[in-house]
């Protein structure tokens, strides 16, 4: 595998911002500073979206919906507003399409899934300041905060109905329904539905205790269609489960971090994927005095293991990606845990057969712990890494 192109290194990271996204044949990253998007193809710049005034981008979306970007934006330096304003944006052109004003919090502020476009809506919440410390100065009330409007106009559509004595934390949407992770009564966590058309609520579901109040609960809404909820595992060695739940919040399968398939490696953005009602991830499992290191692939309806692809001891896996049919996986070449060139592995995703294997004799990871996550355009397979004085994307030709 060749080089094709690369995007100048990355100066200055923050741990907020980021993001990375594949649109038709235009690759976008988000950092802090700005949004720049790059020709899949030859790396060419197109467009750069940067935030107006003193303003970062505080937060974006997981998931692109169109071509249509959501991202908050304000001003985090001392004395500043905040995060006070939500904005769309269009990734073809890199033209800011509207915005509108949030509430901002700023005791903890959670920087993740602040806000969702899907479905023809953008989805935001409020920061609630008085959930964290009750004070004496205004806040906005959780009935209050979760709002959506228009994706493509801005114009105002709802207020979610969100339940007395619960705040919500994180958004998501989808197709069908809107999501959010609630906090409810400062101690339990409900992941909750809402309708597109008026914001009612349409069912909620337990996802369990929490010690203590915040907006830092550990819980990712991984996806929408079909509706999958990790909670805790986001930290290295912490346990966690992988919850999905039916259209209506039936709960279906429950996937535990640890069990018999070893442990997934969950604290990694780009070692689990959802796609085709299975979750993919990658997972580590000790044999005697070795580690074996494994793709997993679930059924989420039942909770079960389908299949398991083991690699060689030794060979960690650095990304994984689950599209058309395939699961795309990079590994670390045996022996060569600081350096060197990574192997690409390439699975059925029905069932976990072989189709490709290779040493890509490219260093793609540059560094451990690095990378984010991969995409695939045609024959060329992009890294895609967060972090400073790295590149954030590295396009890669299978000769």
């Amino acid at each position: 595998m060749r080089v094709v192109w690369e995007a100048p290194v990355d100066d200055n990271a923050r741990d907020y911002g980021n993001g990375a996204w594949l649109v038709g044949d235009t690759l976008v990253r988000s950092r802090y500073d700005a949004v720049t998007a790059f020709d899949a193809v030859s790396g060419d710049r197109r467009w750069e979206y940067a935030p107006p005034g003193q303003d970062h981008v505080c937060a974006v979306g997981r998931r692109v919906a169109g071509s249509v970007l959501l991202l908050a934006r304000g001003d985090r330096s001392p004395g500043g507003q905040g995060c006070a304003t939500v904005a769309a944006l269009d990734l073809t052109t890199g033209r800011e399409l509207w915005h509108v004003r949030r509430a901002p919090a700023d005791l903890t502020e959670s920087l993740t899934d602040m806000v969702a476009a899907g479905g023809g809506l953008a989805v935001l919440r409020d920061g609630d300041d008085r959930w964290v410390l009750e004070t004496i100065r205004p806040a906005v009330q959780g009935s209050q905060a979760l709002r959506a409007f228009d994706l493509l106009t801005g114009a105002p559509r709802w207020k979610a109905a969100v339940p007395a004595g619960c705040v919500p934390e994180r958004v998501a949407a989808g197709e069908r329904q809107i999501l959010a992770v609630l906090t409810c009564g400062r101690t339990e966590l409900r992941l909750a539905a809402f309708d597109k058309a008026d914001g009612k609520a349409l069912w909620s579901a337990p996802l369990g205790g929490r010690p203590t109040p915040g907006t830092d609960a550990e819980v990712t809404l991984l996806s929408t269609d079909p509706v999958v909820a990790q909670v805790g595992g986001t930290a290295q060695g912490v346990p966690g489960a992988y919850l999905a739940f039916g259209e209506d919040g039936t709960p279906l399968g429950r996937i535990e971090s640890t069990g018999a398939h070893g442990t997934i490696q969950s604290h990694g953005s780009g070692l689990v994927s959802v796609a085709d009602g299975r979750l993919y991830a990658a997972a580590e499992a000790k044999r005697g005095k070795e580690y074996v290191n494994r793709v997993v692939a679930f059924d989420l309806a039942k909770g079960t293991e389908v299949w398991r692809h083991d690699r060689v001891s030794g060979r960690g896996l650095l990304a994984l990606e689950a599209a058309g049919g395939r699961v795309t996986a990079l590994a670390r070449s045996l022996g060569r845990r600081h350096g060197g060139s990574e192997e690409l592995l390439v699975l059925d995703a029905a069932t976990g057969d072989e189709q490709e294997v290779r040493d890509t004799g490219a260093d793609m990871d540059h560094k451990t712990g690095e990378l984010a996550g991969l995409l695939t355009h045609e024959d060329l397979l992009v890294a895609v890494r967060w972090g400073w004085g790295v590149r954030p994307f590295s396009a890669y030709e299978r000769g």
